[in-house]
């Protein structure tokens, strides 16, 4: 009997089957469904925030969000949702647009203001300052720094150890937005610093570290042997990096299962030992991983799927 061919489940929800039953709502246009999964999830912010996020990146083609607003105008979780969804509708636009072109503002403003009153409505909720940080960015000049720290300061006075949220601030200070190279792993570098052990956020320097690559090959319009980053992965930097996240997170969190809220955050780490040449740390991240998989960054360095099984074959693992 033939053995089965390893496939990896690139499942857009990262295994949660109540967010792929709440947005299966949103396509035929009912918004009950999206109201009760945000009321079971409660004050769980890393379970709100993947679910907000994804269920925002749904509804940013439909008026399913408006049509809750319409019926409980006062909801924090229709709130929520909608700052997510403008965020979601004005990134749209900026792809859209093409690097480098702007945007309508009144787009951009709008997101802000739906942010802010999302806010309001729930005073314990971190996501809408997540919000808020991630659509910053998309002001041609960013914002003031004031502006942003005050709400980098609510929204981690909220959630500290938001992955999340200290991600959008990485990407505003990232040299492909409003900031540099350096400013960028200075914020990861500092972040993961001061994590407690089990927690996630070393790895926001695989996430710069891709960041950095893929303002290279921007730059390099897509020609890689002309972005100088022969070593870009696996130089001692870059492979000290990957040990120390495995050690702060890892090796931290004991046997709990992988939640879908942290399963991008272990494919970064996973794809960073393999680039890197850690083999130990890269197999032992696949055997965690299981068939679980997203597709960045995967799609940064080539196919996602051909990529996936390919390391997992080089590092000897079956099935």
């Amino acid at each position: 009997m033939a053995r089965d061919r390893f496939a990896p489940d690139f499942d857009p929800d990262c295994g949660d089957a109540l967010l792929s039953s709440a947005r299966h709502d949103i396509v035929i246009g009912r918004w009950q469904g999206l109201r009760d999964l945000l009321r079971t999830t409660g004050a769980d912010w890393l379970s709100r925030g993947h679910r907000i996020r994804l269920l925002a990146q749904a509804c940013a083609g439909s008026t399913t969000v408006e049509s809750w607003l319409a019926a409980e105008p006062r909801s924090a979780d229709a709130l929520a949702l909608r700052a997510a969804t403008e965020t979601s509708r004005a990134f749209t636009m900026a792809i859209a647009a093409g690097r480098g072109t702007p945007i309508d503002r009144d787009r951009i403003d709008a997101a802000v203001l739906a942010c802010l009153q999302a806010t309001e409505a729930w005073a314990d909720d971190p996501t809408p300052w997540i919000s808020l940080i991630s659509v910053a960015r998309l002001y041609p000049s960013g914002v003031r720094r004031q502006e942003l720290a005050c709400w980098w300061d609510e929204l981690h006075r909220r959630d500290p150890y938001s992955v999340e949220g200290h991600l959008q601030v990485l990407h505003y200070y990232s040299a492909r937005w409003h900031g540099t190279h350096g400013l960028m792993y200075d914020f990861a570098r500092d972040a993961a610093g001061v994590a407690p052990p089990g927690c996630a956020l070393p790895v926001l320097v695989q996430y710069a570290r891709v960041e950095e690559y893929r303002y290279a090959l921007d730059g390099a319009k897509g020609q890689h042997s002309a972005m100088g980053l022969g070593q870009h992965w696996d130089h001692d930097g870059a492979v000290s990096d990957v040990r120390r996240t495995w050690q702060r997170w890892i090796t931290g969190r004991g046997d709990t299962i992988v939640a879908p809220g942290e399963l991008r955050d272990l494919n970064y780490l996973t794809h960073a030992a393999c680039q890197a040449g850690a083999a130990d740390i890269a197999a032992a991240l696949m055997r965690m991983l299981g068939r679980r998989a997203t597709r960045t960054p995967w799609s940064y360095t080539g196919d996602p799927e051909k990529q996936f099984t390919k390391w997992r074959r080089e590092l000897g693992l079956r099935g």
